[in-house]
């Protein structure tokens, strides 16, 4: 069964169309193909079909490589906790990238290309927000590596969020928090060797947190590295000699206290 909906203002298409996830019995999940210019999206949202009533709705946001198992996985974890949740697609229906190389270009499209990073986290914020299990009032973000950077300019830019949360974020921002405009609550969970996280960004990112009155935590790892929270990152950091490396301990750390976090500004 399909349906449509228009959101004009963003010039945005969206099309809902049934894909029935098997990983987890109760769990329905939904393939959502959208548009953003002339840019076609495909996104996976998924929730709890055995909850009653509407629930808070929250964003996942990709690593570099682009929207892939990964992402949808950790979308499964958030609607097993009876959230629905919605992992976006930030490059473009079936760009996914192998090589460093191809996820450089593909983020750097994103960053470096005026009003494209705002428009196509609208595009699915839209989409998770007019779902017929969302709460709409209860919308929060999370984001990893290239995601964890977007969900935070999200929250400089003042998007209506309840908090935003990104691990392994490099700290690249392209908005500028502002005294009184960010309006989410900010966790942000790093490895405390990561060499992506450059001095420089993370003194500019504290800096602006603390001149915009955020709400915000920095936490960071000891001995961890980057990508710490995706099993496969050793595997490929290995593979393509990056400083991947995924951390049992600092995982699931943080994702306890993400689930507490939005347990209590979702509630």
């Amino acid at each position: 069964m399909l349906g449509w909906i228009t959101k004009a203002a963003l010039g945005v298409l969206v099309v809902f169309g049934l894909s029935i996830g098997d990983a987890d019995a109760g769990l329905k999940s939904e393939k959502v193909t959208y548009k953003v210019g002339d840019r076609e999206l495909t996104g996976y949202l998924v929730y709890d079909e055995a909850r009653v009533g509407k629930r808070p709705g929250v964003l996942v946001v990709h690593e570099w490589w682009g929207h892939d198992a990964y992402a949808r996985g950790r979308a499964d974890m958030l609607a097993r906790q009876g959230y629905t949740a919605f992992a976006l697609d930030m490059y473009g229906t079936g760009r996914l990238a192998d090589h460093p190389k191809d996820a450089g270009a593909f983020a750097k499209e994103v960053i470096e290309t005026k009003g494209i990073m705002h428009a196509r986290f609208k595009a699915a914020y839209e989409v998770l927000k007019r779902h017929e299990t969302v709460d709409a009032s209860r919308k929060a973000a999370l984001g990893y590596c290239f995601g964890g950077n977007v969900v935070l300019d999200m929250a400089r830019a003042g998007v209506d969020l309840k908090g935003v949360v990104a691990y392994h974020a490099s700290l690249t921002q392209t908005i500028e928090a502002k005294p009184g405009g960010v309006k989410a609550k900010v966790r942000v969970f790093n490895g405390a060797d990561d060499p992506f996280i450059k001095p420089e960004k993370l003194k500019v990112f504290k800096d602006g947190m603390k001149a915009a009155g955020a709400d915000f935590e920095y936490i960071s790892y000891p001995g961890v590295t980057h990508s710490f929270t995706n099993p496969k990152a050793t595997e490929k950091g290995e593979k393509l000699k990056l400083p991947l490396k995924y951390d049992a301990k600092a995982d699931e750390d943080s994702w306890r206290q993400t689930l507490s976090f939005l347990s209590e500004i979702l509630k």
